[in-house]
């Protein structure tokens, strides 16, 4: 359901078109047609209201078991004539789906025109020109070369990643070093970027980079959700590339070798003791980069960009993208799920069952079926748990409020035997907690025997060495806390007798 959200939200909220919308969440293009068929005879609105679940959203959806939803075919117009049309001064797409629609009233819709030419169009020649509009679309990529980076201290020289970002309509460049091409650089650069541009176009194209985009996974083909989760979050769309496509993402190909040549280049003899000090000299050197003006139009990019993207981009949210990694986990029997060596609950309710974690540096959410159904502080220990009490059965809540504080001052209010013998369980459990049973079944014995006879029981059972709830409990049914505990045999019991005149005169000493 995650993947028709995406599709919704596309469509109805940035008005990609259905094949952009294809290439971005993963899936054919007839697909992502069905899905919006379907969402409008199901009357559905976005944003989609928040009482619709998942499981709610499936049932509107699929609810007549798969059944097609049915298209009318209607008149084609002749596309070789409007290729033709297009290709004279000043015509453009909207004049002549206008000019279709006087001669066929019932005919297609401006956007599903627009699709169908797009797919005709597709099959001509690629050697086409690319047309960018401002605010469009932001490319990006890593160069393929590569910084150096010195330890001053030990003299290790470590590899430094270049990303590079450009915009579509006016080739405004930003460029800085990252450590690695993994997802955490690759969407840190990503918000360093739309900041340097102060504002979101509507498309990002990147290429087909593992981190972010996914290409072979079974169980989440297309976008990276983290990477999804940015996209959500600034309001825009992603759109990779196609694979061995380079035409796809011309305009960073020829923005990576300006920064090669421009920027690289000049500083292959400088040495550099640390990544902020690399980053340095390449924001130098990119305002440089785009104050100068480009040959063939006469312009700098900055000026492209202050008179054509810079107007056309959207605003940049309010609050920063909080960077947050999603991972596929499985609530325990102990209705815990496991992150990082750290166990956090779950609903009791959702034992066994397949949770996402969404895990940042402060917080871990837990969804199920898109719906969250757990927050929690991220925990730093490993092996520690962390429990919410809404989220036990009832049974366990019961013994969720006993601490071994609680059971300690509980145990000194009947007396010290009962004191000192609940200590002695819980510091012979590898874990306290195991031996919290054991201590509340004493303490409950107080209901049935009383104050004095448990706190005799539990003297005797120090003196015998009993250690549990089932010894002490024995020692009160059958009443020997009452009788006087046997003598213990002394030293002198296991010596030899002696003669009587040997005894007393030190001769065993």
């Amino acid at each position: 359901m995650r993947r028709v959200r995406e599709i919704l939200r596309l469509k109805y909220e940035m008005g990609a078109t259905d094949r952009a919308i294809a290439r971005s969440v993963g899936v054919a293009r007839s697909t992502a047609r069905l899905c919006l068929d379907r969402a409008a005879a199901a009357g559905l609105i976005w944003p989609l209201p928040a009482t619709v679940t998942d499981g709610a959203l499936e049932a509107l959806l699929f609810a007549g078991g798969g059944a097609q939803v049915g298209l009318r075919r209607k008149a084609e117009p002749d596309w070789v004539a409007v290729h033709r049309e297009l290709r004279r001064p000043g015509v453009t797409l909207m004049l002549l789906w206008d000019e279709y629609r006087r001669e066929q009233p019932g005919g297609y819709g401006y956007s599903r025109w627009c699709d169908l030419y797009r797919g005709w169009e597709g099959r001509l020649s690629p050697t086409m020109r690319q047309v960018h509009p401002a605010g469009e679309r932001l490319f990006v990529d890593f160069a393929g070369q590569t910084a150096e980076v010195i330890d001053p201290a030990t003299g290790e020289v470590r590899t430094a990643q270049v990303f590079v970002a450009v915009l579509g309509a006016s080739s405004y460049t930003y460029a800085e070093a990252v450590w690695t091409q993994t997802l955490p650089d690759w969407v840190g650069a990503h918000v360093r970027a739309l900041e340097f541009i102060c504002g979101v176009p509507r498309q990002i194209v990147p290429d087909n980079l593992r981190s972010g985009v996914l290409r072979a996974n079974w169980y989440e083909p297309g976008l990276n959700p983290t990477y999804r989760d940015l996209a959500a979050h600034y309001g825009t769309a992603i759109l990779p590339a196609r694979i061995r496509r380079p035409r796809d993402k011309a305009k960073v190909e020829a923005g990576v070798l300006v920064v090669e040549r421009w920027i690289l280049a000049r500083l292959r003899h400088q040495r550099f003791g640390s990544l902020a000090a690399l980053n340095g000299a390449i924001a130098a050197l990119l305002v440089d980069l785009n104050g100068r003006p480009m040959r063939r139009l006469g312009v700098s990019r900055r000026q492209l960009f202050e008179e054509l993207d810079r107007p056309a981009l959207a605003d940049l949210p309010a609050e920063p993208f909080v960077y947050a990694e999603w991972r596929i986990r499985r609530v325990g029997l102990d209705y815990h799920v496991d992150v990082d060596g750290h166990y956090y609950s779950a609903p009791h309710r959702l034992l066994r069952q397949q949770v996402e974690a969404r895990v940042t540096a402060r917080t871990v959410e837990l969804f199920h079926k898109g719906e969250r159904v757990a927050v929690h502080v991220r925990g730093g220990l490993r092996g520690r748990h962390t429990t919410l009490t809404e989220h036990m059965p009832q049974a366990h809540r019961r013994h969720a409020e006993w601490t071994i504080e609680r059971i300690g001052r509980e145990a000194a209010a009947i007396g010290a035997s009962t004191a000192a013998l609940t200590a002695i369980i819980l510091e012979s459990r590898p874990h306290p907690e195991q031996g919290f049973r054991a201590c509340l079944g004493i303490l409950r014995l107080l209901r049935t025997y009383g104050r004095d006879r448990l706190e005799a029981a539990c003297a005797r059972g120090l003196e015998i060495g009993a250690r549990s709830y089932g010894s002490i409990q024995s020692i009160l049914q059958n009443n020997l806390d009452r009788q006087p505990a046997p003598r213990r045999p002394r030293e002198s019991d296991e010596l030899p007798l002696l003669h009587p005149n040997l005894r007393g005169s030190g001769y065993y000493h």
